[in-house]
Formats: structure tokens, C-alpha cells, sequence
């Protein structure tokens, strides 16, 4: 499959050589930005853990009951670039917030900031039976699941911003919500509710070019379980089987070198048959980076 992706402005091979980890210095932007950028990523089928071949995390309900839980995924992701279950996390009360109200990631809290502590309602791994189970959420194997590469376009809003929401989206919005591979792959789920493949994983890494003047932002909203990381560093944990939450980084926060390239990798998961929705939202330009083989061939 041949895909389409909107480079950063200005930013040419020889950046991208040497910038790898994010510590390469980044050209001056040109006046006009692109009205759409596309990112490419790989998307994973799964069969539900009540069918045979079936993954045990699909479909599992945690022992506290559905919802947000936190803490299962280390902080940082591992040599290859993926991330690690560790099961030690907890169900959560209440939302983690920044002084302006938004919801953030735990992991992120400083009450110097204004920050405003959320609240722990118990320890559960959160419907995840194990690291060997979680191991192949985002890892290609023939006996766990079948993918193929995904593309997503995120459209500039007046504001400035870039925008992907499968309620807006033309194709997303038709089938009723982000299900991005109805009859393909292992086919739909089949059983009692809407006719959609409900039982995937998502996964995307980006760079892009930190600009500390531009108060730079990322936000997702959705379901089910969402890792972002930045630099192998976990900026957003909204882990857990759960309806529709969102959770925003300020990238100011993080330290981030100004002026350089920065990686952004995104995990998704989609575990259980209810709804799917997705909205991505940042106000800076994101590159498509590692894209790797997959099961399907698509033209």
C-alpha cells in the first residue's frame, strides 16, 4: 500500500537522519501551513476471547467493573519502541486535572502547576490478563492477530489546529462511530449488537518539531484503552474498557527541547462491543515515521 504523508514543513532528509531521537536542530516553518495532514499507522485484528483462536483480552470485563484504570503500562516504553504491561494500576474515582480544568494524565500532576489531584478506587489490572497477553496488542503474530496500515487525516481548523474525530469524519460518521476495518481482516464480530469489527488495536509513531512559543498542545478523546508517549515518555493514560474520556498534554510541561524533533508514538485499543469513537486533536505538525511490514496487503 502506498501511502500519502504531509511532511513538517521544511523539514528535509538530512534533519530527519539526524534527528532520530529528537536532538537535531529544526528550520523556521513557512508561512503556510498544510490544510491537512495524514498519518499512517498499523492497525491489528483480534477474535473476541469467547471464540476460538480468541485473544483473552478481548471482551474481558476487570474485576472492579468498566472504567477508567491507570498505572498498568510503564512509564516508558521499551527497546522496541512499544509498551510494557506491568498490571500494577487502579481503577480511577476521579480525573487528574490541570489548573485550566483539563483532564491529564496522572503521571504528569504537579500541584505547583494548580494541578488537582484525582482520586484511586482500587487496584485491578484493568481486563489485562497478563504481559505475555498484552505483549501482542501491538506486535504482528499470526496465532494473535491479522493487520494492516491505516491512515488518518487530520483537517486544519480556523484555529489553527489539526482535527481527526470519527463523528465528523465522512466515512467514521456513516458507520456510526471508529471502526475502521468492518469486514476485513478477521471479519466482524459478530453476536448481539451494531454489525462492526469491534476487536482492534491502533498503533502510530510521529516527530514533529517543538516550538515552545506556540503552546503547543495534544488531546484525545475516546475508547477503550489510550497510551501516548513522547520521547518513550507516557504523556497520556487512559487505559481501561470505558466510554468516551479525554485527556490533553501541554507540551511545556515536559521539558522538551525547543526548536528540535521530538517523537510522539500512540497506542490505541478497541476492546469491547459497544461503541468505538475517536477524536484526535494537536496544534502542531505531526510526520509519519517508522511504518513497518504488515499480514495484509492492501493496493
Amino acid at each position: 500500500m502506498k501511502s500519502t504523508i504531509t511532511s513538517i514543513t521544511g523539514l528535509t532528509a538530512a534533519v530527519l537522519t539526524a534527528g532520530t531521537m529528537g536532538f537535531a536542530p529544526a528550520p523556521a516553518p513557512e508561512a503556510e501551513p498544510p490544510e491537512a495532514i495524514v498519518l499512517t499507522g498499523v492497525v491489528r485484528d483480534f477474535k473476541e476471547r469467547t471464540v476460538e483462536g480468541g485473544h483473552p483480552d478481548f471482551e474481558r470485563r476487570p474485576n472492579l467493573g468498566f472504567g477508567h484504570y491507570v498505572g498498568n503500562v510503564a512509564e516508558q516504553l521499551d527497546a522496541d519502541g512499544k509498551p510494557v504491561f506491568t498490571g500494577q494500576g487502579f481503577k480511577v474515582g476521579s480525573q487528574w486535572k490541570d489548573g485550566q480544568g483539563r483532564n491529564i494524565c496522572w503521571r504528569l500532576f504537579d500541584s505547583s502547576r494548580g494541578d488537582v489531584a484525582g482520586t484511586n478506587r482500587g487496584s485491578d489490572p484493568g481486563g489485562i490478563q497478563s504481559d505475555e497477553s498484552f505483549r501482542y496488542w501491538f506486535r504482528d503474530h499470526p496465532q494473535h492477530n491479522s493487520s494492516r496500515l491505516l491512515d488518518l487525516t487530520l483537517v486544519r481548523q480556523v484555529d489553527g489546529s489539526y482535527v481527526f474525530d470519527s463523528n465528523v469524519d465522512e466515512l467514521y460518521d456513516a458507520r456510526g462511530g471508529f471502526f475502521p476495518i468492518d469486514h476485513q481482516l478477521y471479519g466482524n464480530s459478530g453476536g448481539d449488537g451494531p454489525d462492526h469489527n469491534f476487536h482492534f488495536t491502533f498503533e502510530l509513531h510521529t516527530e514533529f518539531i517543538h516550538r515552545e512559543d506556540e503552546n503547543q498542545r495534544f488531546t484525545f478523546r475516546g475508547d477503550d484503552d489510550v497510551w501516548v508517549f513522547i520521547d518513550g515518555r507516557m504523556v497520556i493514560d487512559l487505559g481501561g474498557v470505558h466510554e468516551a474520556i479525554e485527556q490533553t498534554v501541554d507540551l511545556n510541561r515536559l521539558g522538551l527541547a525547543d526548536g528540535e524533533i521530538h517523537r510522539l508514538s500512540f497506542f490505541f485499543a478497541e476492546r469491547h462491543r459497544t461503541q468505538s469513537n475517536f477524536r484526535m486533536t494537536t496544534n502542531f505538525e505531526m510526520q509519519s515515521v517508522e511504518l513497518p511490514t504488515v499480514t495484509a496487503a492492501y493496493d
